[in-house]
This record gives structure tokens, sequence and C-alpha cells, in this order.
């Protein structure tokens, strides 16, 4: 069972929210909408909006290339540790401790 308090007055967008939530229960359907609903937000951030760090891919229209995109990355931690090691830093700078999560 789930409870959903809120105070007016509400916004369109938290209307929307908790339409997701009330008319679903799996929650990868709630993120999936809500991923639609506010955008990807930063990946490797403390923030949960704003500008995605990918500059190529849209994470709600290009999942057969993310998948693609994925197994590619496996593959290359797989065979070749040392490029992607490289290319780690060259694309993630300082960011790379995030990872070590």
């Amino acid at each position: 069972m789930c409870v959903l308090l809120f105070m007016q007055p509400l916004s369109e967008l938290a209307r929307e929210r908790l339409k997701i939530i009330y008319e679903n229960t799996d929650g990868f359907v709630i993120a999936q909408q809500d991923l639609q609903l506010r955008g990807p937000g930063e990946l490797l951030g403390a923030r949960q909006s704003g500008v995605a760090m990918l500059r190529f891919a849209d994470l709600t229209e290009d999942e057969d290339l993310l998948e693609q995109a994925r197994l590619t990355a496996d593959e290359l931690l797989r065979d070749a540790p040392d490029v992607a090691h490289t290319h780690l830093q060259r694309w993630m700078a300082n960011k790379h401790d995030f990872l070590q999560v």
C-alpha cells in the first residue's frame, strides 16, 4: 500500500508526478515516465535535474544505441582494460571517482 500526501497548491509538474505514481505500480514504469518529465539530470553528480553529460544520446529515444554502447563497453573492459581506462580519463577527467561506487 502507498499513501500519497500533498499540500495545495500543486504545480502542473507535481500533478503529473502524482498521477504517474497513482496509475502505476511498476517502479521501472514510474522511473521511465519521471525521466520523460524531468529529463535525464546529471548522471555522475549530486544534482537530479539539469543537462546530462551525455552529448550525443537521448536516454528516452536512443535505447538501442545505448544498449550497443553498453555491450561495446563491456567488451572493451574485458579485452582492452588499458584502452578503456585511457578513454575514461579523456571523457570523464576528474569525475572518474564517481565510477568507483
